[in-house]
């Protein structure tokens, strides 16, 4: 059985840019949030999820 899922966008938390995509199952209730590097405000950052 194939899992559906989706894309969503990581957007930063001090600068409101996207910067990156990723996927996460359909029906899931969590909200995405991972530390990555931004290269807007030049540090990591936490990225939280937005739709795609």
């Amino acid at each position: 059985m194939k899992i559906k899922e989706r894309y969503v966008w990581l957007v930063c938390g001090e600068c409101s840019n996207r910067n990156y995509t990723t996927h996460k199952r359909l029906k899931a209730a969590y909200k995405v949030a991972k530390a990555k590097y931004c290269k807007f405000c030049r540090k990591h950052t936490e990225h939280k999820e937005r739709k795609l």
